[in-house]
């Protein structure tokens, strides 16, 4: 298949690791890197790339997983929305089962309440048609890359003369979690693996501040195997050869300024809030999107009563500190016992970017993994 067979060659695979092993050598000293984006995390494990990598070389997994980042104050103020008889909620299947402070949307459903599941904001738009009586409200959430499609819904909405549709909106900016993790004196990086479908849309100049103002060099990264290893390659060069710049690996679909028309529904419809609260980073200032005035019939924080409640996580999980970086999946207490994809604790075991999602489904068989993990959530290989 064109553009996904020839990042998947195990020679050229073969003669990339073997290129990183001697950058390796060079720098004799580890080497942690962290790969933004839920979605590498995955590939990472699916591929066995950390199985092979240079011990010096440790992958850190970030906090690139939207559905993870959300706080349980804010799945409790969607049920809520849900719970009202006249309202229809439509979703994304990602949330359906991430734990709010006492249920979910998918128990929620199961009492009684109109959870609906769709593949895009756009498909709510279809549900008002048919239910005119009924409100419907969208559940927005994700970075950068999924905001153009809930903007330009809002701007369909308000060209048909919706009156029947809102959007509950926790969309959430990429630049100001990674300024946080930067500043947080815990996590020392010496690299990061740009996250590439956030990147489509805002281009790659935005992250020049981390080479500039932290020292760090980046590489957006695309999510095959060729991919992520060329990415790392890169990294180590500069580190070897000591520069600190934003490289673009995945040229073939991220440009520097990003995706104009994506970049423009989004500052039509979206401002930025003040601040904004992200599971286990907490209040990351001007890090979420909000609504804007001229917009407000279509948002559900003004047609609707909310509990806005801050709620802390469950005490037995430790997702907070798996999306700063501090922790590996495996290392929190109920990994893989209390907490599994059927039974989720937290929302790192939910999402299909989530980086317990990723070791449970693949890393349990790593042998790395094996050495450290709870007895109970050992795997036999």
């Amino acid at each position: 298949m064109k553009y996904v067979d020839e990042f998947r060659e195990p020679e050229k695979a073969k003669a990339l690791l073997h290129e990183i092993e001697k950058l390796c050598q060079k720098l004799a000293q580890p080497i942690k890197i962290m790969e933004v984006c839920g979605g590498h995390t995955h590939s990472i494990f699916k591929y066995g790339i950390e199985e092979i990598l240079p011990d010096v070389v440790e992958l850190i997994h970030g906090p690139g997983c939207p559905v993870c980042v959300m706080p349980r104050g804010r799945l409790d103020d969607a049920i809520a929305i849900a719970q009202n008889p006249n309202v229809i909620l439509t979703t994304f299947g990602d949330t359906m089962r991430v734990p709010g402070s006492k249920t979910n949307l998918l128990e929620a459903r199961a009492k009684g309440a109109d959870i609906r599941m769709v593949y895009s904001p756009l498909d709510s738009l279809q549900i008002v048609k048919e239910n005119p009586n009924k409100e419907v409200v969208f559940f927005a959430l994700g970075f950068e890359t999924t905001a153009p499609s809930t903007a330009l819904t809002i701007l369909q909405a308000a060209a048909d003369n919706i009156h029947n549709f809102s959007m509950f909106c926790n969309h959430v900016l990429v630049i100001p979690a990674l300024k946080a993790l930067l500043n947080n004196p815990d996590l020392q990086l010496d690299g990061f693996i740009g996250p590439g479908h956030v990147s489509t849309i805002i281009g790659t100049e935005p992250y020049q501040f981390i080479a500039q103002q932290y020292h760090k060099p980046i590489v957006i990264s695309g999510f095959e195997p060729l991919d992520i290893f060329q990415s790392i390659w890169m990294l180590l060069q500069q580190l070897v050869e000591n520069r600190c710049e934003v490289e673009n690996q995945y040229n073939r679909l991220v440009e520097k300024t990003g995706n104009h028309v994506a970049l423009a529904a989004i500052n039509k419809v979206f401002a930025v809030r003040e601040n904004f609260e992200w599971r286990g980073l907490g209040d990351i200032p001007n890090s979420g999107l909000k609504i804007r005035p001229e917009y407000a019939q279509f948002d559900a924080e003004c047609k609707f009563t909310l509990p806005n409640l801050k709620v802390a996580d469950h005490k037995a999980c430790q997702c907070g500190e798996i999306l700063k970086g501090v922790l590996k999946p495996w290392q929190c207490k109920v990994f893989g016992t209390a907490c599994t994809p059927e039974t989720p604790i937290g929302t790192c075991m939910v999402s299909s970017e989530g980086a317990c999602a990723a070791y449970y489904k693949y890393g349990r068989f790593s042998k790395v993994v094996q050495k450290t993990m709870p007895e109970k959530a050992k795997v036999k290989v």
